[in-house]
């Protein structure tokens, strides 16, 4: 049997005490009793909202083979015969845990940040990863306090490549995170208007996405957009932080790793780059020229990682997006489908522009039409009317037909759009869910965005709902 960890390794790590016959081994780690798999170890997260030792129940019922639980709560789990370690704070425990995890890996490990793209760069970085190696990454978007210790403390052994996306909302979140991560190389996607509630301003993000490179491990790079505005600010702080190899990728002329050319297709995108002294030609499978950014850093951060570039570089053309960032689906007849392009994960300013682009670049059939459904872009504060309002600017130079608006955010954009263009404007994605189904016909182009909490992957759920025999069977990338 191949175990995650031994139980004893376990309880040395976390500093716990055994209760019961611990098992020999666990073969993963779970923080979720609905997900949990027979065999793993259950840790009893006390979270925001809900408190794990709630679900030891549960867990023991799915299978887990072992629970990592707090020792004040003890007594009130009653007469539980499931082996258990039992340590002062659950999360604290799954944080040492993660120190181990680290301290015995040989992996090359890569962290990812920025406003927009850490999980469509950290994904991309998995999938190509895989074809030079063992890769181990975060699921979902584990970016946060639990998220990022769960992640490291999931890591394999024996993995070539451990890939770590980590978020934040507030200063000092980043910090403590990466110390944990210790990275051989820090990515920072980009620096934009997301969570500008929390902040003065884009030199403020930046400082604290630059938090990132403060974990770097020595000799280890720090990997820019250098066609970010904010490019000298985070090379300055990424200096003063110690690391010694700070590297930019991008179009503009000095980049190490420099765009020479793209060309942007409606499904793909192709693009030759500059890499390590030597042109390479690549096939993009997920089309935008967001994208195109994304994968010169994926290209960046594998040649760093010492991956052979060769099979990294085939694999690009097999990338496919994920759901709510760009997932694109084919709706009712073959002959003149609905295309709907599923962006309802999150938004913000450089999101929605990436967005309508996607859109722009999407052929319509006879006499379909380009529709963007568009959702509020939250945690702007009092920038928000100002950033919604701007999106009219950025829908005017576009081709979208167009416009369905729903959040008390979007009216700043609803009363500056053109009256042809504006096809509805409501306070809810409930309130416009009918609106939508009933407006779409054979041949538009339908592309569905806003920020999670709004809740526009209704929208997309009713739509796969209308359409459910020709969603599943025409669905691409």
């Amino acid at each position: 049997m191949s175990w995650l960890w031994t139980a004893e390794t376990m309880v040395d790590a976390m500093g716990g005490r055994p209760v019961g016959q611990l098992p020999a081994g666990i073969t993963g780690i779970s923080i979720d009793s609905r997900s949990l798999q027979p065999g793993e170890a259950f840790f009893a997260i006390k979270g925001d909202a809900m408190d794990g030792h709630d679900f030891a129940t549960a867990a023991i019922k799915a299978g887990a083979s072992l629970l990592v639980v707090a020792e004040g709560k003890l007594p009130a789990l009653g007469r539980i015969t499931t082996p258990m370690i039992v340590v002062d704070d659950v999360l604290g425990g799954l944080e040492k845990l993660g120190v181990a995890a680290r301290a015995r890996s040989g992996a090359r490990i890569i962290a990812v940040t920025g406003s927009a793209g850490k999980t469509t760069t950290k994904e991309a970085l998995r999938h190509v990863l895989s074809a030079a190696g063992r890769v181990h990454a975060s699921a979902a978007s584990f970016n946060n306090h639990w998220g990022v210790p769960l992640t490291l403390a999931r890591l394999p052994e024996d993995a070539d490549y451990a890939v770590f996306e980590i978020g934040m909302n507030h200063p000092d979140e980043i910090r403590p995170l990466v110390r944990l991560v210790r990275p051989h190389i820090a990515i920072v996607t980009l620096i934009a208007a997301a969570h500008l509630g929390h902040f003065r301003g884009l030199d403020d993000i930046a400082r604290a996405k630059a938090e990132i490179f403060e974990g770097i491990e020595p000799g280890g790079h720090a990997l820019l957009n250098r066609d970010d505005s904010r490019w000298k600010l985070l090379e300055k702080l990424a200096k003063a932080a110690g690391v010694t190899h700070v590297e930019g990728f991008g179009e503009h002329a000095r980049s190490t790793y420099r765009l020479v050319k793209c060309e942007l297709h409606a499904d793909h995108s192709t693009m030759t780059a500059k890499v390590g002294g030597r042109e390479i030609v690549a096939r993009i499978g997920v089309p935008g020229r967001h994208m195109v950014q994304n994968a010169l850093a994926v290209l960046g951060a594998a040649q760093l990682a010492g991956a052979d570039l060769a099979k990294v570089t085939l694999a690009l053309a097999d990338l496919r997006a994920e759901g709510g960032r760009g997932q694109r689906h084919l709706l009712g007849r073959a002959s003149q489908p609905i295309t709907l392009i599923d962006e309802s994960y999150n938004a913000n300013p450089a999101s929605m522009k990436a967005a309508v682009d996607l859109l722009d670049a999407t052929q319509v059939a006879g006499s379909g039409r380009r529709i963007a459904v568009l959702g509020d872009m939250l945690e702007l504060g009092v920038h928000s009317a100002k950033l919604h309002a701007g999106l009219a600017e950025l829908i005017a130079a576009t081709k979208t037909d167009l416009v369905y608006l729903a959040g008390p955010e979007m009216k700043a954009l609803a009363d500056l759009l053109p009256k042809a263009q504006l096809a509805a404007w409501l306070p809810d994605v409930d309130a416009l869910k009918p609106v939508l189904l009933a407006a779409l016909r054979p041949g538009d182009a339908v592309m569905i965005k806003s920020s999670k909490g709004i809740g526009f992957s209704k929208l997309v759920d009713a739509l796969l709902k209308q359409y459910p025999a020709e969603a599943e069977s025409q669905k691409r990338a």
